[in-house]
């Protein structure tokens, strides 16, 4: 029996090489085509060449049939699949090779060509907008010569499988992301990122995934070009190669998902089940759910082009919905994406689902008690679907060098993680790449995904022995360790009275005293306090009949109305620490300057916190407990920080004097 990984080997390295050879027409397009353009011309090539190849047994019978119903006035394209074999087909016998062999009629055969695929298959071309490159390569002078190139790579699928052919397109996208790094306005998820997350979120289940012939489904709903639909289906069948695998994905951008389709095709797989368009606002398997979803959603994108749809679907379906437990911040819709996936798991009791999703360090803490994100996160905490976060190290990725994390899902804990969240740090486990590739410079090795893969597994029992080599690297937490009352510390308004010069110029330009008294009598207000000048009072009642004696001296009636006595408080007011406290409703007034905020462990009294931590300070602060809220956050870092002691200074003043002493000899050098 062959040895499944000594045979994905071989594969890989077939691929690989084909691969390589395929990009070779880079060489040709050198001088006339930017290097993140190449990828535009190889990829939808490359998907002609195969589709072609896959269809040549059949393409004379297609091509009779679509003549012969198209003479009898019937619509051909219902029947013409099952003449090719396949879903889709091609109803010309144009070949690359019959169409260089043409020369001048290249330019009018090659679109005909292409034209002459099934709809969906054409829809590809569309989106890759290959009509376009055909015309630069005539314009260029280059259709020939790559035509000709493709035209001579054996493709047949009896010299190239499906599997490899699979990987070596893989490998083309690949090549293409690395090239395109600088002007891609989207994160390219590197391969190693990839299959660390696959096996994070599949791996547990390997247990079941190896008896008989199991099904499973996979979901991205942000798909780019399909790495991790197709890294997902190959940790299955790398473990049980008669697993059905079947991979969902809905893209936005028109080139990927071309991409990610032509990808299905190549491997012969239902291009249905990978669909264009906007998740969050027109999900395109809105009644699917799925066993497993893998996500690298964008990173601090807004989502105000889809905000109606969502706020719509909040406010009308609730948990009914995918939105319910609330909307981040406008200026990052990453939490958003998870909320969806959460929607798409399985029931526990049809076998649930796992959910693995590539987030920026913000999801874990942006946003206070009360806000969207919080109550995202309190949602999840409380429902106990956070089985782990994993920190990676900074600068894997071509278009970010930002720290990420992965956070892995699931409806369906094993006991032991029940309540609990694992914290896995793996900012270490990386090597300097020899190259940088945009703000890609580290790379995760096999070694250390296996490192990491260890980590993981045996999570549990490192985080509770403390002599574990590793117990500094995983930490375990309860689920109510995240959550916090948020509460509101008030300290009491203290005022003393006094009337100054800055006093009678903030009375003329106060806006309560011009809505009282009116922009003219505003001035004869501000002139009946000039003889209070330098007069300063203590508190409130004596400072509020020297200013009634002033006014009815100069007849201006005193008011009552609360906006005039707030106006006045606020000219003649000033916050002293030993002065008069304010008091409302018989209670004193609190000093929205001196309001605090300070976040309390949900397990612990607030009471007693404001008696220990707070009154010692300041004795006459207290709680207001009306606005109490409670939030949830994730402080990875925190959790994780090491204090490093200072160098001694002795070694410090060292050190600069030997600096010193060799810039000297320098300069010295430089004067001889």
């Amino acid at each position: 029996m062959t040895d499944p990984k000594a045979q994905a080997a071989a594969e890989y390295a077939q691929a690989t090489k084909l691969a390589n050879l395929i990009w070779e027409v880079a060489d040709l397009l050198r001088g006339e085509y930017k290097r993140s353009d190449y990828g535009k011309v190889i990829l939808p090539f490359t998907v002609l060449r195969r589709l072609e190849c896959v269809l040549a047994p059949t393409r004379n019978e297609v091509a009779a049939e679509f003549r012969r119903l198209t003479g009898l006035g019937r619509n051909p394209h219902p029947f013409l699949p099952a003449k090719s074999g396949h879903s889709f087909y091609n109803t010309t016998r144009l070949t690359l090779a019959s169409i260089v062999g043409g020369h001048e009629e290249e330019k009018a055969n090659l679109p005909r060509y292409v034209q002459g695929f099934s709809p969906d298959a054409y829809d590809v071309f569309l989106k890759f907008r290959f009509e376009e490159q055909i015309q630069h390569l005539v314009d260029t002078k280059l259709l020939h010569k790559v035509m000709a190139a493709f035209a001579g790579y054996n493709l047949h699928p009896t010299a190239i499988s499906n599997h490899v052919m699979g990987y070596a397109f893989e490998e083309l996208i690949r090549k293409f992301s690395e090239e395109s790094n600088e002007t891609a306005g989207e994160h390219f998820t590197p391969r190693e990122v990839i299959q660390l997350i696959t096996r994070l979120l599949i791996t547990p289940d390997l247990g079941e995934l190896k008896v008989g012939r199991p099904t499973r489904t996979i979901y991205d709903p942000t798909a780019g070009t399909g790495g991790m639909l197709n890294a997902g289906q190959d940790v299955i069948h790398e473990h049980n190669t008669d697993a059905d695998v079947y991979v969902f994905g809905q893209e936005l951008n028109p080139e990927s998902w071309a991409i990610c389709r032509s990808d299905m095709m190549i491997k012969n797989q239902d291009i249905e089940r990978i669909q264009l368009g906007n998740t969050l606002s027109n999900d395109k398997f809105e009644d699917l759910r799925f066993d497993y979803m893998l996500s690298n959603p964008p990173f601090g994108v807004a989502w105000k082009k889809v905000q109606k749809e969502v706020e719509d679907e909040r406010d009308n379906l609730g948990y009914r919905g995918r939105f319910g437990a609330g909307t981040p911040r406008i200026s990052d819709g990453s939490l958003l994406f998870l909320q969806h996936m959460i929607f798409k798991m399985r029931p526990v009791e049809e076998g649930g689902s796992r959910i693995g999703i590539v987030f920026n360090g913000s999801p874990l803490f942006s946003g206070a008690a009360g806000s969207g994100e919080s109550e995202i996160r309190r949602w999840i905490l409380t429902k106990d679907w956070l089985e782990a976060v994993v920190a990676l190290p900074d600068q894997l990725f071509y278009n970010t060098g930002i720290s990420t994390y992965f956070w892995i899902l699931t409806n369906r804990k094993a006991s032991a993680h029940k309540g609990k969240v694992m914290l896995v740090d793996a900012r270490d486990q990386w090597v300097k790449m020899r190259k940088s590739l945009g703000d890609k410079r580290k790379v995760i090795s096999e070694e250390q995904i296996t490192h990491v893969m260890k980590l993981y597994a045996d999570g549990l029992e490192i985080a509770e022995n403390e002599s574990h080599a590793f117990h500094g690297k995983v930490k375990l937490f309860d689920n109510d360790d995240f959550g916090y009352q948020r509460i509101t510390v008030e300290r009491p308004l203290k005022l003393r009275f006094e009337v100054t010069e800055e006093t009678l110029e903030e009375a003329r330009e106060s806006k309560g005293m011009i809505k009282h008294f009116g922009e003219a009598g505003v001035e004869y207000f501000a002139d009946a306090l000039k003889p209070l000048l330098g007069k300063t009072w203590p508190g409130k009642k004596l400072a509020w009949a020297a200013v009634n004696a002033a006014l009815a001296e100069a007849r201006i009636p005193w008011s009552r109305n609360t906006s005039f006595q707030k106006a006045l408080r606020e000219v003649i007011g000033v916050r002293d620490p030993e002065g008069e406290v304010q008091m409302k409703n018989g209670e004193p007034e609190p000093d929205p300057e001196l309001r605090d905020y300070e976040n309390v462990p949900l397990d612990q009294d607030v009471n007693q916190y404001l008696k220990d931590e707070v009154l010692p300070h300041v004795p006459d602060a207290w709680i207001d407990h009306e606005k109490t809220k409670i939030g949830y956050e994730i402080p990875f870092t925190r959790h994780f920080y090491v204090y490093e002691p200072p160098r001694p200074l002795a070694e410090i003043d060292a050190e600069l004097k030997g600096l010193e002493k060799r810039i000297q000899g320098l300069l010295g050098k430089v004067a001889e």
